[in-house]
């Protein structure tokens, strides 16, 4: 079976600490409740997670939807926001755990990552050097999410041209971006093979575009 591989990586700096973690943590849940619900994203779907702080961790490993854990998603009181060192283990890993099609079999189907933060990266140089690495791993698409008055949009910009923009880090706004983002897999799942790049849908009112 070809796998639609999905990388989901999160902030959690100490700007995420108390509510907003609480939100992540719900809204999290309702996504996978609802990726749970689909027979096709049952059958191909892979989800790893990783989060970012002072320290980059992989939360949950490439890991099969039907076998998939999700833990709680816990942040220190304080501490930097090390994007670029995110960005550096999600190319080692994507080199590692994508396969790609030989003359025997058929590769994995072209991954989707998204990230999420609330503030812009303490490590901009590293981050920077990423962007073309990343780029160059041929995501379907790469999503990006800006939520509060902290995040930098314009930094997010450089990585990809799907930004998103939410007001606040709640319950509710989370809730609503999660579950665009379990839309947005789910297309994902009904397009592959037959659309190079993956056309998003139509976000809820809570998220803003960024042009």
């Amino acid at each position: 079976m070809r796998r639609l591989p999905v990388y989901l990586l999160l902030d959690t700096s100490g700007s995420m600490f108390g509510e907003p973690i609480q939100a992540l943590n719900n809204a999290l849940s309702g996504m996978m409740n609802t990726l749970r619900m689909d027979p096709q994203a049952l059958d191909s779907l892979w989800l790893s997670i990783v989060t970012f702080d002072r320290e980059v961790k992989e939360v949950v490993p490439l890991t099969e939807l039907v076998s998939f854990q999700l833990p709680e998603i816990v942040c220190p009181q304080s501490g930097p926001t090390h994007t670029g060192q995110a960005l550096q283990l999600l190319y080692e890993k994507v080199g590692r755990e994508v396969r790609k099609g030989t003359t025997e079999q058929k590769g994995d189907w072209r991954p989707l990552l998204f990230l999420f933060t609330d503030g812009k990266p303490s490590d901009i140089q590293l981050y920077r050097e990423m962007i073309p690495k990343i780029q160059s791993l041929n995501f379907a698409a790469v999503v990006a999410c800006a939520a509060g008055h902290l995040a930098d949009d314009s930094m997010l910009k450089e990585l990809t041209q799907h930004v998103v923009h939410l007001a606040t880090a709640d319950s509710s706004t989370l809730k609503q971006f999660f579950k665009w983002v379990s839309d947005t897999i789910e297309q994902g799942n009904k397009s592959m093979g037959t659309v190079e790049s993956l056309t998003l849908p139509a976000p809820p009112a809570e998220l803003n575009l960024v042009i």
